[in-house]
């Protein structure tokens, strides 16, 4: 199964790959793409069973985030991309430290965007699934608001739509992948140039967390966005906007 994807920007320009948090569709992207698109190709990908992403044909049982980060290669290979930048929300952040320490030569520059080593024990991301496995994606949209956004923001309901328009295995099984990873000792493995993002409010991956991906990834910057939870490149899209095409402005590591 070869994940849904598109292209925006100029076609012979150097590609930036954006990855979406777990619940969200590529749309995610949307207030990156007018800046981001005036030099590089754009290059965004659905997760399995979010967005236009299916799950059939697709072994859902198990799912790994080297699993994920293969899809992402999949998608790479299928254009003959060779070696990209990237940036991810959440999720979309561990599958991009994922490839920066499994296909290293693939990844030039990489932003990591409220996400993790290790999002905690597996146990809180099993129940969650076997909650949406049970009673579907409303329980988990009613609940989400607190998390991606702080009290005053006023634009939430089109992500929460998201959540609540994916499909429940496949939200499920990327759930458990969440749970089962853990690439602290990994860290300094990451060649990319990197640039680490964090919601000043963000409950579900706080500053500390982007606190340990910056001291373990060689020569890594760390950015503290103020007024923004975890979904820091919604609420603040001037802050994050610009930090992406600051970093991206920067040499890349090429093979």
């Amino acid at each position: 199964m070869m994940l849904h994807h598109r292209f925006d920007g100029p076609s012979e320009a150097p590609v930036v790959v954006l990855g979406p948090s777990l619940g969200t569709s590529l749309a995610l992207w949307e207030s990156q793409l007018p800046a981001l698109t005036r030099r590089w190709r754009v290059l965004r990908y659905d997760l399995p069973g979010h967005g236009d992403s299916p799950t059939s044909g697709l072994t859902m049982d198990g799912l790994t985030m080297d699993d994920l980060a293969g899809m992402v290669l999949a998608v790479l290979d299928r254009h003959g991309l060779d070696v990209v930048a990237y940036a991810g929300v959440s999720l979309g952040g561990a599958i991009g430290t994922t490839l920066a320490v499994t296909a290293p030569g693939r990844v030039g520059s990489l932003v990591l965007c409220c996400t993790s080593a290790s999002f905690g024990p597996p146990e809180p991301w099993r129940e969650r699934a076997a909650l949406v496995r049970r009673e579907g994606m409303e329980p988990v949209a009613q609940a989400t608001a607190a998390r991606w956004f702080t009290p005053g923001f006023a634009g939430a309901e089109p992500y929460l739509a998201m959540v609540r328009h994916a499909d429940p295995q496949g939200y499920a099984a990327c759930c458990e992948a969440i749970g089962a990873f853990d690439i602290r000792d990994r860290l300094h493995l990451v060649g990319a140039p990197t640039l680490v993002i964090a919601g000043a409010q963000d409950p579900a991956t706080p500053p500390d967390h982007g606190r340990v991906l910056a001291d373990g990834i060689p020569d890594a910057e760390l950015l503290v966005v103020p007024e923004a939870a975890h979904l820091a490149n919604v609420e603040r899209p001037d802050v994050v906007t610009g930090a992406l095409t600051a970093h991206f402005e920067s040499p890349w590591r090429t093979p």
